[in-house]
């Protein structure tokens, strides 16, 4: 799979939470594209990634 343009190891399909958690992004703000498509928040818990997939993640972060 794709991670943020750089290629990441993905073994099997795993669903977009667990993935996140993998990351250490486990209930962070996150904004999250895969392939091409914005995902909403509400959709993550039956999101499934797949090993061909594209998928970009941008942290927020609040501050001045």
């Amino acid at each position: 799979m794709t991670l943020n343009g750089q290629a990441h190891s993905l073994d099997s399909e795993i669903l977009l939470p667990d993935f996140l958690a993998s990351l250490g992004l486990s209930g962070k703000p996150v904004v999250v594209e895969l392939n091409q498509e914005a995902i909403l928040p509400r959709d993550f818990p039956n999101t499934l990634i797949q090993p061909n997939d594209q998928l970009e993640i941008i942290t927020l972060a609040a501050g001045g």
